[in-house]
């Protein structure tokens, strides 16, 4: 049996807090879907995200090497946001657990509204 203490470092709990907030999985799923984009274009595609929080996950996912970002050097600068090798192998499992939803939403919905 394992155990997932609080103390220490555990890399389950580490990582599913990171991806597990309301917008990583999306902007991942986003970048991958479109490639590379510049925030704005980011933003029209989840348009529900403030450009706080959008700023805010980038900059998480950045700091995790699952984003990478690239500043030119224009006037205005120009930065662009693309998944990094390791956010690509991430891709899979977040689709498998897509794909999960999807086929699960209505049974979940149907508990739900049982309660």
């Amino acid at each position: 049996m394992k155990n997932f203490l609080p103390t220490g470092n555990c890399p389950v709990r580490d990582v599913l807090c990171r991806l597990g907030d309301k917008w990583s999985m999306l902007v991942l799923i986003t970048l991958n879907a479109n490639g590379t984009m510049r925030f704005s274009d980011i933003h029209k595609t989840i348009d529900d995200i403030s450009q706080r929080m959008l700023t805010v996950t980038l900059r998480t996912l950045e700091s995790d090497g699952l984003v990478e970002r690239k500043v030119y050097a224009e006037v205005p600068p120009r930065v662009e946001y693309y998944l990094t090798a390791t956010g690509g192998t991430l891709i899979p499992h977040i689709e498998g657990l897509v794909g999960w939803a999807l086929d699960h939403m209505d049974g979940i919905l149907e508990h739900r509204n049982h309660e």
